[in-house]
């Protein structure tokens, strides 16, 4: 069956928390050794794709993970992230930071959207923001596909949004993980590739 989207101008191609402190070698994860090539590569892939979706009229949002300052500026981090990630400092996914911000490559965003948990719609006003625009069809890539994008996905699919989400857009730790989120998706999400909505978007 083929791939089907909708019309680019009622199209948002969601970014999840493709951020310098996710990427960057100077970054926090950087720092505290986190890294995945396949992580890595999502950037230089998804840019082409940025690119045509805004020439036809779509738009370009992203999603930037947030650790907010609290009491004498400390990150508030929640109990399970800090017990896997124990190397995040002060400083690290903090507004407005240079960690905070998506990386260059994929620059300029349309619409930038603060998170502080997996879903990018948990406590933020990216639904009101996608009515308010006329969006009706997500296109999703980003990280983690078995965390952020996975979250992100079912919960736009519980507010009738229709997603499509990249099996090559996204990426996790580890590529296993990554290939079974994938599969779990499939029921409540339209699965496609990189190439697949290049083509309909140049065509």
């Amino acid at each position: 069956m083929a791939t089907a989207f909708a019309d680019p101008a009622n199209t948002a191609l969601l970014i999840v928390d493709l951020q310098n402190d996710f990427l960057h070698p100077k970054g926090a994860y950087g720092r505290g050794g986190q890294s995945s090539p396949e992580i890595a590569a999502l950037p230089a892939r998804l840019a082409p794709l940025t690119t045509a979706l805004r020439a036809k009229g779509g738009v370009i949002a992203a999603t930037q993970f947030t650790l907010v300052p609290g009491r004498g500026g400390d990150p508030i981090i929640s109990p399970h992230l800090k017990a896997i990630r124990p190397f995040l400092a002060k400083g690290d996914f903090q507004p407005g930071s240079w960690g905070q911000a998506v990386v260059d490559e994929l620059q300029p965003i349309d619409v930038l959207i603060e998170k502080v948990a997996y879903s990018a719609f948990y406590m933020t006003r990216l639904e009101w923001v996608l009515r308010k625009i006329g969006i009706e069809h997500l296109i999703v890539g980003g990280i983690v596909t078995n965390g952020g994008v996975a979250s992100t996905v079912r919960d736009a699919h519980v507010r009738d949004i229709p997603v499509t989400v990249l099996a090559d857009g996204c990426a996790a730790f580890s590529p296993q993980v990554h290939e079974v989120s994938i599969e779990a998706l499939r029921p409540v999400a339209q699965i496609a590739t990189v190439s697949e909505a290049l083509a309909a978007f140049q065509s």
